[in-house]
């Protein structure tokens, strides 16, 4: 995990006008962090500190420090992405031999508790594997308010959440609701009658709430509403609902849009799911969870994408795509079998995948039609895994029907099983 260290020493509130951090060479999210200063003659505090026999202030060592742990402090989940960390005291500092030009200064730092507004760390200074200094830190979290960037438009009436951040030029509409901990991007835009949930991400460009691209939407007061944790990349459109459809897009929680997606009006998207750059869908899609909609992939309106499924990038899925499956191709889409490797990263067990797998062959290989394929598997009394039982209600319920066109032999041979 990457760590953005201008952005959060610029929250630290006393930050000496220099930074004293140069890089991290060692993290673990939210608990211990190893960062280097590296001590070139040039610094502006050994010019008077001494003149001839530089050397760098006790007080900057410990700075340097408070530096490192207000970034490890500042990264945490629990902590307000608007939040600013100040040194409110030192215990049992101890400084071991002096810091010279020319040195690098290693700066080891392990957050040891954090309590509603304060923060413990313990910190460690060395130069060539020798403590220089030690101490432990106390320091304050003020959790602030949202952050509302100068030129971004903002309506009286959009209720904001503690915490949240709304970057330059970004137009946020008079029905607006957004969670606490979230990040409206520059020039993004959130209108309509949107509501966000927390810890969500818009990217600069981003059109979130606006209205549906419908001949009949006569402005009617439709609904978006987006879970926890999502993220939308630069250029996403989502567009809120139809009377007509409902009243309601909804979009669930910790969903990842790349850019270019466009997700139409009163679709319904479940959980965990990954849409690739340029992936479109029509009105009325429903998404299921754990879902992956590849790059540049069409899913047309009204159609279903299952549970764990995956279409193939620049597919053109015009019926249901298959839960557990891959869903591969343009007009017609085939379908190749299970998911595989998808279904074990998600921790299905080897069982589930095999009784999965069986299921399949008879959809696609016992040259059975639709209806006796799916009455063969509740036959089968070696098929009992609930998962089974769900691909067969999703058949089952399909309106438009389900993809089950075999692949060509040649793209059997390119697209086959992992």
């Amino acid at each position: 995990m990457s760590i953005d260290l201008p952005a959060l020493l610029g929250r630290l509130s006393h930050r000496y006008p220099s930074f004293l951090v140069d890089a991290v060479a060692e993290h673990e999210p939210g608990t211990r962090l190893v960062a280097v200063k590296n001590l070139t003659v040039n610094e502006e505090f050994f010019q008077g500190h001494f003149p001839g026999a530089p050397l760098m202030p006790a007080v900057l060592t410990i700075e340097a420090l408070t530096q490192a742990a207000a970034a490890l402090l500042l990264e945490r989940d629990d902590v307000s992405a608007t939040a600013r960390v100040a040194l409110r005291g030192i215990d049992g500092a101890k400084f071991r031999r002096q810091v010279i030009p020319g040195d690098q200064v290693r700066l080891e730092v392990r957050i040891e508790r954090v309590r509603s507004s304060l923060g413990k760390a313990h910190a460690k200074a060395l130069v060539a594997g020798q403590t220089v200094a030690e101490a432990t830190l106390l320091l304050s979290i003020d959790a602030c308010a949202d952050f509302v960037d100068s030129t971004a438009v903002v309506h009286p009436s959009a209720r904001i959440g503690a915490g949240t951040v709304v970057e330059a030029n970004a137009v946020i509409g008079p029905q607006v609701t957004i969670g606490r901990r979230c990040r409206i991007g520059a020039a993004a835009v959130v209108g309509g009658w949107t509501d966000i949930g927390d810890d969500t991400q818009v990217y600069p460009m981003a059109s979130i709430g606006m209205a549906p691209q419908h001949l009949r939407f006569k402005s009617e007061g439709t609904q978006l509403t987006i879970g926890r944790g999502n993220t939308f990349r630069e250029f996403v459109t989502i567009n809120r609902a139809t009377v007509e459809g409902g009243g309601q897009t909804r979009i669930g929680e910790r969903n990842f849009f790349m850019a270019y997606v466009h997700v139409a009006h009163d679709c319904q998207i479940g959980s965990d799911t990954i849409f690739g750059p340029h992936a479109t869908l029509g009105g009325h899609v429903i998404v299921e969870d754990f879902a992956n909609v590849s790059a540049g992939t069409a899913v047309h309106q009204f159609c279903r994408v299952g549970r764990h499924a995956f279409t193939g990038g620049y597919s053109v899925v015009t019926k249901d795509a298959l839960p557990f499956g891959r869903t591969i191709g343009s007009r017609p889409a085939r379908i190749f079998g299970v998911n595989t490797i998808g279904l074990a990263r998600r921790g299905f067990t080897p069982d589930t995948i095999a009784q999965l797998k069986r299921a399949y062959r008879y959809l696609l290989q016992s040259k059975l039609n639709t209806s006796r394929a799916v009455a063969a598997i509740r036959r089968d009394s070696t098929l009992t895994d609930p998962e089974v039982a769900y691909l067969l209600n999703f058949i089952w319920t399909s309106k438009r029907g389900v993809i089950l066109r075999k692949p060509s032999r040649p793209a059997e041979e390119a697209f086959g099983d992992e």
